[in-house]
């Protein structure tokens, strides 16, 4: 491991560290892009009252709006815990490069931030879920769908 990878690393368990006094969980992580930070995250699901304001989310919008694109290739993303089931599916979605982390998700359930069981609801038919879920108008729903097919001049993700 390089002695830059290391540093990165270290920003983000800094600011894990760092967000427990700022009022948020205990989660940091930062967007690196050659060899240089981009983007920091923090933990700010209880500051925003957001479910989503994780720091791997964070990062991810704030680098996006450095960089202007969506399109993260190119960046490598340091978190101080294994991300999360969502956090993980935004990673795939921005197109980063690599993923590093420190504490693992068993290291988070220990200390109750288990996410384990979202893996779990994910495997399972919808009908079983936890959470009701119910398809309602899939055939008019499908016209957006048609219209984006058909579309020319779309900007494909």
């Amino acid at each position: 491991m390089t002695e830059d990878k290391k540093k990165f690393m270290r920003e983000a368990i800094r600011l894990s560290i760092e967000n427990i006094d700022n009022g948020g969980g205990p989660f940091g992580a930062v967007i690196v892009k050659d060899g240089t930070i981009i983007s920091r995250g923090t933990n700010r699901v209880t500051i925003d009252n957001d479910p989503t304001a994780h720091a791997e989310i964070i990062a991810i919008r704030d680098a996006s709006r450095f960089l202007g694109t969506f399109d993260l290739s190119g960046c490598e993303i340091y978190a101080s815990c294994e991300p999360c089931p969502m956090c993980l599916g935004a990673i795939y979605w921005a197109r980063l490069d690599k993923i590093y982390f420190a504490n693992t998700k068993a290291d988070a359930a220990d200390i109750e931030f288990g996410d384990s069981f979202i893996y779990n609801e994910i495997e399972k038919p919808y009908k079983k879920r936890t959470i009701e879920t119910v398809q309602l108008l899939q055939e008019d729903a499908k016209l957006a769908f048609n219209k984006w097919k058909d579309k020319e001049d779309k900007v494909k993700y």
